[in-house]
């Protein structure tokens, strides 16, 4: 699995210790030491992932998260030696696809990065053709997109996943749970309100008459179904 991989840390044992391990394991790297530098190298190169801490100099990873979203669905993991829930949330609201807080282990970035890779570029999918319509709405799983009307909508990886799964299983109900493990590929550990942003963020990219049918199951969790008048 050929990886290319933007480090983005103001910490030279960072990058060190990930280095390490993206050699051993065949992965490609750059180094970014602030945000500025990270957007720089981001525009003038070619990467399939971005790991970004949050903490830095210059532009902070925040910022530098908002800014490439505005055009771009590269898989982003941020890192921080923040544990606090304000800082995951805001994250993933601004696009990211993964958080992982310091200290870490560098064979665990590994293996979030792997589980990203293959599912951008390996989607397992719930049809022969990667596509699942309802109205104006078309979910394009092999080519990652959402469209309204046949027009792309901007969306991340994630948002892509987690509205095809709701889509492409019509009024099944899906736990927060089941979402983050069947979506995310690994046990995660953190606050399963995560889903709650990913769903507010697909909302609002829907038409009106198709926001309320991705329906909230209180104290459970979600699915997709239209009450027809």
């Amino acid at each position: 699995m050929n990886i290319h991989v933007l480090i983005c840390d103001d910490d030279p044992l960072v990058h060190e210790a990930l280095s390490v391990y993206f050699d051993k394991f065949g992965m490609t790297h750059q180094s970014a030491f602030n945000g500025q530098e990270c957007l720089d190298l981001y525009q003038k190169g070619t990467f399939d992932v971005i790991v970004l801490d949050i903490m830095m100099p210059v532009i902070d990873g925040m910022e530098v998260c908002r800014r490439i979203r505005i055009s771009s669905t590269i898989p982003i993991i941020l890192l921080t030696a923040k544990s606090e829930e304000v800082d995951r949330l805001l994250g993933f609201d601004l696009g990211a696809d993964d958080y992982i807080t310091k200290p870490f282990s560098s064979l665990e970035v590994i293996a979030r990065i792997k589980a990203i890779i293959n599912r951008v570029r390996n989607p397992s999918q719930k049809e022969s053709s990667g596509k699942v319509s309802f109205k104006q709405l078309t979910v394009d799983i092999t080519r990652y997109s959402i469209l309204i009307d046949d027009v792309p909508t901007h969306a991340t990886p994630k948002e892509v996943e987690v509205l095809f799964l709701l889509l492409s299983n019509p009024k099944i109900v899906f736990t927060r749970e089941q979402i983050m493990n069947l979506i995310w590929g690994y046990e995660y550990t953190g606050d399963t309100r995560t889903i709650d942003t990913h769903i507010k963020r697909i909302r609002a990219k829907l038409p009106a008459e198709i926001q309320k049918c991705i329906q909230t199951i209180y104290g459970v969790g979600y699915k997709f179904e239209c009450n027809e008048e």
